[in-house]
């Protein structure tokens, strides 16, 4: 594998911002993701392999460890930092059609709720895994959600609560999505949400944490 691309993998993978970022401690004075993405275009690096080769990896690393509790929020957060320095320089391949997504996905926290914390991760993890985004941002109401779905035929939804008193809200929007079209796939997550939960509002999915969302995402576009 080329070096640059080892080293981004490397930087996304522990968090490595920039230049001037300290952390992590091992790879202080060394170029983070932010240069390491510009060295590789400018030096002739195709922008889907820097995508599938290190970001794409270094995410699927960052997930699982999370997943096994090996990481917690902090690090994996400082990592989505590092993969969201490297799409900056990416998204204009994104925008050219030159890097080909897996789909669409569509995310926000419901209507009454304002916590964004678990839907930003879920957000850079999957972005990280090669999928556009479109985030609704927080205290969304079914029409939003019709209405983004309306402007990006075939996307995926995701609807994020971490209240008990806002959760009741998921199972309008998935009724008002599933009205629209039956295919569209909607998963769901969040502290309160679970499996049992999931099937009573007739959504399609529970990912109990970012990785398993980014899973059944994969799973769906293979």
């Amino acid at each position: 594998m080329n070096e640059l691309i080892e080293k981004l993998l490397e930087a996304v993978e522990f968090g490595k911002v920039d230049l001037k970022s300290p952390y992590p401690p091992q790879l202080r004075g060394q170029d983070g993701s932010f240069e390491l993405t510009q060295k590789a275009i400018e030096t002739g690096i195709n922008p889907q392999l820097i995508l599938e080769s290190a970001l794409i990896p270094a995410m699927e690393r960052v997930g699982k460890k999370f997943s096994e509790n090996k990481i917690f929020v902090p690090q994996m957060l400082m990592s989505a930092k590092a993969m969201g320095a490297s799409m900056v320089q990416l998204k204009p391949f994104f925008a050219s059609g030159s890097i080909k997504t897996k789909g669409t996905f569509i995310i926000g926290t419901v209507k009454g709720d304002l916590h964004d914390i678990g839907k930003n991760l879920v957000a850079m993890m999957v972005e990280g895994g090669g999928w556009s985004i479109i985030d609704l941002g927080v205290d969304v109401n079914a029409d939003r959600f019709v209405e983004a779905l309306e402007n990006n035929p075939g996307a995926v939804i995701g609807l994020s609560a971490l209240l008990t008193t806002t959760m009741v809200n998921m199972g309008e929007i998935v009724t008002r999505i599933k009205a629209q079209n039956a295919d569209t796939k909607v998963l769901i997550g969040g502290a309160p949400v679970n499996d049992e939960f999931c099937r009573k509002i007739g959504a399609d999915f529970y990912a109990p944490d970012p990785q398993k969302a980014v899973e059944y995402l994969n799973k769906l576009a293979s």
